[in-house]
């Protein structure tokens, strides 16, 4: 038996996303968001919602360039904070202690510690309401080699990416393999 929860935004898990600005003057600033994702396969696209409150909003349409940081579990605390204080009075990297790194390829810095990250130069911008959704074509993915499995993909048991319950609004872990993409299936 199902029950109607009513129109909520309710797509689990939800990403834990960190994404990286520089303001007017070049301060470097990061803010938590998790509506986000990818959007495109080709050219390869990313998409985050914010609201036009957020320092960061203004700062993406002036720089037209954005980070996304993905944090791994480890840094729970920081990634959390980043979200809880606007980085208009306060340098969020001073207070957590960690480093920005300015990217080579877009406009936007990003944090060192956390394992990957992807570079985006702004091409879409849709208003939606209450936010904003940016669209990024990714212009390079960096990974830390500690979290690069065999062939050269991301390994998710060393990355230990952060996800976020919307309504509950928890942050988990990822959990055990299940099957493989575009096989587990094959059986039914």
């Amino acid at each position: 038996m199902t029950k109607s929860l009513g129109a909520k935004t309710l797509i689990y898990p939800a990403p834990v996303l960190v994404v990286g600005t520089y303001d007017k003057a070049g301060k470097p600033n990061v803010m938590t968001a998790s509506w986000g994702g990818i959007c495109c396969s080709q050219p390869p696209c990313v998409a985050v919602s914010l609201r036009k409150a957020t320092y960061s909003h203004a700062n993406i349409l002036e720089r037209e360039a954005f980070t996304i940081s993905i944090p791994s579990e480890k840094y729970v605390k920081e990634a959390d904070y980043f979200g809880l204080v606007s980085g208009r009075n306060l340098d969020k990297f001073a207070a957590t202690k960690l480093t920005p790194v300015k990217s080579k390829l877009v406009d936007a810095p990003y944090v060192k510690e956390f394992p990957l990250v992807l570079e985006c130069k702004l091409v879409h911008v849709a208003e939606l309401g209450l936010h904003t959704q940016f669209v990024g074509e990714v212009i390079d993915a960096k990974a830390d080699e500690s979290i690069i499995g065999e062939g050269g993909a991301i390994d998710i048991k060393k990355l230990k990416p952060l996800v976020f319950t919307p309504d509950t609004q928890d942050y988990y872990g990822i959990g055990s393999y299940k099957g493989k993409v575009f096989s587990a299936g094959k059986g039914i």
